[in-house]
C-alpha cells in the first residue's frame, strides 16, 4: 500500500522542513515570514523549489488577466501552499484542489503554521 503514496518521499522531506520552521518560531506570524523561512530551510536541505510561480487560469479557451501564484513549487511536482490561520478549512481545500487543476500537477500540501501544533493535509488531484 505504501508503495501507491504518490510522492511518499519528496512529501516527507518537504514536511519536515515545515516542521522545523514551525518549532524555531511557533505560531502567530504572518504567512509572508514562514515563507521566508522555509525558503532558507529548502536551501540548507538542499530542495529544488520555485516560491510563488505563476499560472494562467482559462475560460472557455481564454485566459483570464488574473494569475495563480503557488506559493512554492517543489522539485516541479508538488505544491505547497502556506497558512497561518485558527484552523484549516473546506474552502482551504478547495482552494488547493483549483491550483492542482490549474497547474496539472497532482500532490498538493496544505500547511497551517497558525495552530499550536503544524497541521498539514495531502490533497491529491
Amino acid at each position: 500500500m505504501d508503495s501507491q503514496i504518490i510522492y511518499k518521499e519528496e512529501a516527507f522531506k518537504i514536511i519536515g522542513c515545515c516542521l522545523e520552521v514551525h518549532k524555531e518560531l511557533g505560531k502567530g506570524f504572518n504567512e509572508v515570514i514562514y515563507k521566508d523561512a522555509l525558503e532558507i530551510e529548502f536551501q540548507i536541505k538542499d530542495i529544488e523549489y520555485k516560491r510563488e510561480k505563476e499560472y494562467d487560469i482559462a475560460y472557455k479557451g481564454h485566459i483570464l488577466p488574473r494569475k495563480y501564484y503557488a506559493d512554492f513549487v517543489l522539485m516541479d511536482k508538488i505544491i505547497l501552499e502556506i497558512k497561518a490561520i485558527e484552523m484549516l478549512t473546506d474552502s482551504n481545500i478547495k482552494q488547493i484542489l483549483n491550483y492542482l487543476a490549474a497547474s496539472k500537477l497532482r500532490l498538493g500540501l496544505l500547511v497551517n503554521f497558525g495552530e499550536d501544533s503544524l497541521k498539514y493535509k495531502r490533497i491529491i488531484l
